[in-house]
């Protein structure tokens, strides 16, 4: 059965305004810093006391900033010695709570581009983007980490917004490597910026073509994951849909209760 969840912008751990709260920002800095292997394996992360004075900020809020980054399983933490970097593992683990967390697949995957953008008729598309005409932009890429693919990627945008990437060779180019998103390229050129995503998350079977790709056998079992990004004006302006295969994938969620 498919199950449907809504990333937002606006979520659990922000404060008055929308603003994000002191430990989310520290957690996110922290976990940047990480995933561009600035803190290797067996070179210890800054202790609290230190990131506390550094940063100016309690003991307290950098302790729940390292209690996210341990749920998520990028660091552990050895009593005595201090908070490391985990080992990498063969499996691909992100946490996404925003929908900054996934403009920064950037920081540790590279994108190959298999179809460049052209513009075709997709009726699906363009309905799921809501747009008058039956024409849209289509790009597929690869993601992979450390060279291995795990995902297989198709994105839909509208006319107008695939007009403002046509001069991007990562996007244009076949072959084309390069550490982006779609979602950051077009977050950048947009006259209101990506504000939510709605997504959907199913199972299905890799049809040949994109067994071929992602290096599996046909009627693999594949983990489907579609989002619908909006502006902030409500309006669709990208739609992905992702194949990934779940021995090299891992997704995790982290769901908050809110109790103000």
């Amino acid at each position: 059965m498919a199950r449907t969840t809504r990333t937002q912008a606006t979520r659990a751990g922000q404060g008055p305004g929308g603003r994000d709260s002191a430990y989310v920002r520290l957690a996110r800095e922290l976990r940047e810093a990480i995933l561009r292997h600035e803190y290797p394996e067996g070179v210890r992360l800054p202790t609290e006391a230190e990131l506390a004075a550094s940063r100016g900020l309690s003991r307290q809020t950098v302790r729940r900033a390292f209690q996210d980054l341990v749920a998520e399983g990028l660091v552990h933490r050895v009593p005595g010695r201090g908070t490391f970097a985990a080992p990498r593992e063969e499996q691909y683990l992100r946490q996404f709570g925003s929908v900054e967390d996934l403009m920064a697949l950037s920081l540790d995957t590279t994108m190959r581009l298999v179809s460049p953008l052209r513009r075709r008729v997709d009726l699906d598309a363009a309905g799921r983007l809501r747009l008058d005409s039956d024409r849209v932009d289509t790009l597929t890429f690869l993601r992979l980490h450390e060279d291995t693919p795990f995902c297989l990627t198709t994105v839909h945008l509208p006319p107008g917004a695939g007009q403002l990437l046509a001069d991007r060779p990562e996007l244009t180019e076949e072959g084309a490597r390069s550490r982006v998103t779609v979602i950051g390229l077009l977050d950048s050129r947009l006259p209101d910026p990506i504000a939510e995503a709605e997504q959907s998350v199913t199972v299905g079977l890799a049809t040949p073509e994109t067994a071929a790709r992602l290096g599996c056998p046909p009627a693999h079992p594949l983990l489907r994951i579609d989002r619908l990004y909006l502006s902030a004006t409500g309006h669709p302006v990208e739609l992905a849909i992702s194949h990934f295969l779940p021995e090299h994938y891992s997704y995790r969620v982290r769901l908050r209760r809110n109790l103000r």
